[in-house]
């Protein structure tokens, strides 16, 4: 099993400036290089101060600058979010600069916040899914060159990706998926898969690589697959029901994002009281302290290689957490030496 990173530079509130939240990006990607990851992920959002990350390709470039050997991918782009030759074309131009080192994950996206401020009239779930399954062909067929398209939503005459990426092929694609149509669509491409079970325990961890396995059979091939999960390493329980509360909360804000319905003034959203946290009807700082990848190395070691064997390829420490940047290098810490070696 490999390990990478996924740091989205989220926040539920304005404590920790923007340009902090950046330097604590840089610091933790910086480690995960030097503890020999394999990848650091980050994505993309828009007008959520909740995660700031409007276009990964600028963070990436930035790393590519800073750290030697780890891989650099979107964890994702909107699909949506964007015309395919432009896509393509900056995708391309990210792997030559960073050296052939980028991993280009994609996804529909998932706010409907996004989907009201970024597209003309709005989006459902649906146009967004079928935006992504016409755009993974045609980023595919434009780095080929000589790529014309005739769809639902995206229509060109013969294009070619310029710049055309370094990568032979182009980068590796990745594909976020949850229901069976979307492992699927991923493995009939030829791409890659990101699975995350979010808050959600075991069942979910073991109905995704289900789906995933069930593609695969489908098409007789079987591409990578790798599950993003938010993770904490300590070194007590004291310290470990600390982190699950603040874990807890910071699912409440992810939820409440999600739902679109709370008041935002400046990109944050109006501050969640301890009365709404503590009744919220099923986040709970016990069940997330039992369903994340929060324990002593031990624990984690334990569950990770149940994850193994059950075929995942890739698990990705999922950093963003509202703690402070010395809670989340600390742990990042542990887990580059205590954790991973057992997988050596």
């Amino acid at each position: 099993m490999k390990f990478s990173l996924f740091a989205h530079m989220e926040r539920v509130n304005d404590e920790q400036t923007q340009s902090e939240l950046y330097e604590e990006f840089l610091s933790l990607s910086e480690m995960a290089d030097n503890g020999g990851m394999c990848t650091v992920w980050t994505g993309e959002h828009h007008g959520m101060d909740f995660t700031i990350a409007p276009n990964p390709f600028l963070n990436l470039i930035d790393l590519a600058h800073r750290t030697k050997n780890i891989r650099l991918g979107t964890g994702t782009v909107v699909a949506p979010f964007w015309n395919p030759i432009k896509l393509a074309g900056e995708a391309a131009m990210t792997d030559i600069i960073t050296q052939g080192r980028l991993e280009l994950g994609i996804a529909r996206g998932a706010y409907s916040f996004e989907y009201e401020r970024m597209m003309q009239g709005g989006m459902d779930a649906w146009e967004a899914g079928e935006r992504l399954r016409e755009m993974v062909p045609a980023i595919k067929g434009l780095w080929k060159g000589n790529h014309t398209q005739e769809s639902k939503y995206y229509n060109f005459p013969k294009t070619t990706s310029s710049p055309k990426p370094l990568s032979e092929k182009g980068p590796p694609i990745w594909v976020a998926a949850r229901d069976i149509n979307s492992h699927e669509f991923a493995v009939e491409n030829d791409c890659n898969v990101q699975v995350t079970p979010l808050w959600q325990g075991l069942d979910e961890v073991e109905s995704l690589i289900s789906k995933f396995n069930q593609a695969c059979e489908t098409y007789d091939k079987r591409p990578k697959i790798m599950i993003l999960q938010h993770a904490y390493v300590g070194k007590d329980e004291e310290e470990l029901t600390r982190a699950a509360k603040q874990l807890n909360e910071f699912y409440c804000y992810f939820g409440a994002w999600f739902k679109n319905e709370r008041t935002i003034d400046q990109g944050l959203i109006k501050r969640l009281s301890q009365e709404e946290i503590d009744a919220h009807p099923f986040y709970s700082a016990e069940k997330i302290r039992k369903d994340l990848m929060i324990g002593t190395s031990k624990q984690i070691i334990d569950r990770l290689k149940y994850y193994q064997d059950l075929g995942y390829d890739e698990f990705s420490y999922w950093s963003d957490s509202g703690m402070s940047r010395a809670q989340k290098e600390t742990s990042l810490a542990r887990f580059i030496d205590e954790v991973m070696p057992a997988f050596s």
